[in-house]
C-alpha cells in the first residue's frame, strides 16, 4: 500500500483531521445561510457582515511516544460495567497495548468462537504476508474456433460490466466494455463470446453456505470469471447475485460487442490462443481495503485463492483456506483452535480466537511486523465508512466515532468486533470482541460501548 509505513497513531489522527475539516467546514456553511446582505435584516450588535473565509488545514499529528502507559487494572476497572452487558451473551476477548505488546484486558481469548466476517482479518493479513502489496491479476480475450472469442477468467471479480465512465462499487475496476473497445480496435470482427473457467478448480459454493444467501446477497458461486463480484445492481452492496456469474459476464461482453448474449457458452481457450484484449486488476493493496471495507465474501474468497497459487496451491476454496492457514503459521501467529470452512466467514462452522485476531491487530499496530502495517488502512473508520459507517454515531463528545478502526462481524446469534482505538490519553490500544448467543440489533451496540469505553479511559 501506498501508506505502508503509516503508524497506528497517523492512521487514526488523520481520520481525526479530516473529520474536524469537515465540522469546520459545515458550522462556516450554518453560519453564512443564516446571514442576509438585505436591509431588511438587522444583526445583532457585535456580529460582522460577512463570514471570514476558513482555510482548511488537514494535518498528520502523530502520538507522542511518552503518551501515558494504560494499566490493566484501569482497562479493568473501564470494561467492567459495558462489557458485562447481558445483550452480549457469550463473550470473549482481549486488548493489548499496542506499544508494549502487553495484554491489559481478556476474557477467555482461547475460545473458539465464530468469528463471521472477522475472519477477513486473517485473509487479508496472510495476503498481505505471502504476496506482494503490487500483485495484480489480468484478465484476458483469446481466438477461438473460427470467429469466436473467449473471454478468459483469471479470478478477479472486480472487473466490471459497467460502461466506461460510469461509477464502479470497486476501485479502479478493470472494466468489459475496455475489451469490447480493444476487440473493435484490433479490427476484429467475432461472431460469438464464450467464457473460460478453468483456471479455478472444485465446488464453486463451499458445503456450510447457504444457496439463499445467493439471492439476499452475500455470495454467488465463486467463478474464475466474474463481473461485479456476482451482484445483478453493479453498485449495490447487498444486490442479489446470479447463480451463473461467468455466463453473466460474457454476455456483458457480447452486449458490448453488439452479439447476441443467449449463445454464450463454456469453453476452454486453446493452448497457447493470440490474445486479442486484456486488462488488470487494481494492485493487491486496493482490493485489500475493497474487501474489508465493503465486506464483500466474494472478493474475500477469491484472494485467498490468490493466495493459493501464488504458494503453488490448487486455485479452490479449500485451497484458499490451507493457504490462509499456513501463511498466519508460518509468520508465527498462533494458529490453535481455529477451524476454517471458507476465508470470508459466511460459515457458522468457522472457529478461531478472539487471541488470534487481536495478534494480528498488535503485530500490525506495533513493531514486530512491519509487512502487516497496511493492514490498519483497510479498517472500517467508526462513524464514517465502510461496515462502520452507521456506527459510533449516537453519544457525545466522548463518542468512539472516529477514534475507533475495526473489521465487523455479523451471522445470526453472532456480533463481532476486532481493531484499534486511540484513548484519551493518545495511547493506541488494540482489541477483539466475539460475542455470541445473542441478536446483533442487541449485541453490537453493546460491543460499541465497549469500544467506546476504551477511547473514553485513561485506563491508568
Amino acid at each position: 500500500m501506498g501508506r505502508s509505513r503509516t503508524t497506528t497513531k497517523t492512521v487514526l489522527w488523520t481520520a481525526v483531521s479530516l473529520v474536524a475539516v469537515l465540522v469546520i467546514a459545515a458550522a462556516v456553511t450554518l453560519i453564512a445561510l443564516k446571514l442576509d446582505d438585505s436591509d431588511t435584516v438587522a444583526l445583532p450588535p457585535g456580529v460582522p457582515s460577512t463570514v471570514p473565509q476558513v482555510t482548511p488545514s488537514p494535518r498528520v499529528t502523530p502520538v507522542a511516544a511518552t503518551a501515558p502507559e494504560p494499566t490493566a487494572d484501569g482497562v479493568r476497572a473501564a470494561l467492567a460495567k459495558p462489557a458485562a452487558a447481558t445483550a452480549l451473551g457469550r463473550l470473549t476477548g482481549q486488548v493489548t497495548d499496542a506499544v508494549t505488546g502487553n495484554v491489559l484486558w481478556s476474557s477467555d481469548p482461547a475460545r473458539p468462537m465464530v468469528p463471521a466476517s472477522t475472519t477477513k482479518l486473517l485473509t487479508a493479513s496472510a495476503s498481505m504476508l505471502g504476496m506482494p502489496a503490487d500483485h495484480r491479476l489480468t484478465t484476458t480475450v483469446v481466438r477461438g474456433t473460427g470467429n469466436e472469442v473467449i473471454l478468459v477468467g483469471a479470478g478477479d471479480p472486480t472487473l466490471s460490466a459497467q460502461p466506461l465512465g460510469a461509477p464502479t462499487l470497486f476501485t479502479d475496476a478493470p472494466r468489459i466494455a475496455d475489451l469490447a473497445k480493444q476487440i473493435r480496435a484490433a479490427g476484429i470482427d467475432p461472431t460469438s463470446v464464450s467464457v473460460d473457467t478453468s483456471q479455478f478448480t472444485g465446488p464453486s459454493m463451499a458445503k456450510t453456505w447457504e444457496t439463499d444467501d445467493i439471492a439476499g446477497g452475500s455470495i454467488a458461486p465463486v467463478q474464475s470469471l466474474m463481473a461485479d463480484s456476482g451482484r445483478l445492481d453493479p453498485l449495490a452492496l447487498y444486490s442479489p447475485r446470479t447463480d451463473t456469474p461467468a455466463t453473466a459476464a460474457g454476455r456483458a461482453l457480447a452486449a458490448d460487442l453488439g452479439l447476441p448474449t443467449d449463445t454464450v457458452r463454456e469453453a476452454t481457450a486453446p493452448a497457447g490462443a493470440q490474445v486479442v484484449a486484456s486488462v488488470r486488476s487494481a494492485p493487491l493493496s486496493t482490493r485489500l481495503v475493497d474487501m474489508m471495507n465493503l465486506s464483500d465474501d466474494v472478493l474475500a474468497e477469491t484472494l485467498g485463492i490468490e493466495l493459493s497459487r501464488a504458494q503453488g496451491g490448487t486455485a479452490s476454496l479449500d485451497g484458499a483456506v490451507q493457504a490462509v492457514h499456513k501463511t498466519l503459521a508460518d509468520n508465527g501467529q498462533s494458529v490453535a483452535g481455529v477451524s476454517l470452512k471458507d476465508t470470508n466467514g459466511l460459515s457458522v462452522d468457522d472457529r478461531l480466537t478472539a487471541q488470534l485476531l487481536d495478534g494480528l491487530l498488535t503485530a500490525a499496530a506495533g513493531n514486530t511486523t512491519p509487512r502487516l502495517r497496511p493492514l490498519l488502512d483497510t479498517l472500517p473508520v467508526a462513524g464514517a465508512t465502510g461496515t462502520l459507517s452507521d456506527r459510533f454515531t449516537t453519544g457525545g463528545a466522548d463518542s468512539g466515532a472516529g477514534w475507533v478502526r475495526a473489521k465487523t462481524g455479523t451471522l445470526t446469534g453472532v456480533s463481532t468486533l476486532a481493531g484499534i482505538v486511540q484513548t484519551r490519553d493518545a495511547r493506541v490500544l488494540t482489541f477483539a470482541l466475539m460475542s455470541n448467543g445473542t441478536s446483533p440489533d442487541q449485541a453490537r451496540p453493546a460491543l460499541d460501548t465497549v469500544a467506546t469505553a476504551l477511547r473514553e479511559c485513561g485506563c491508568r
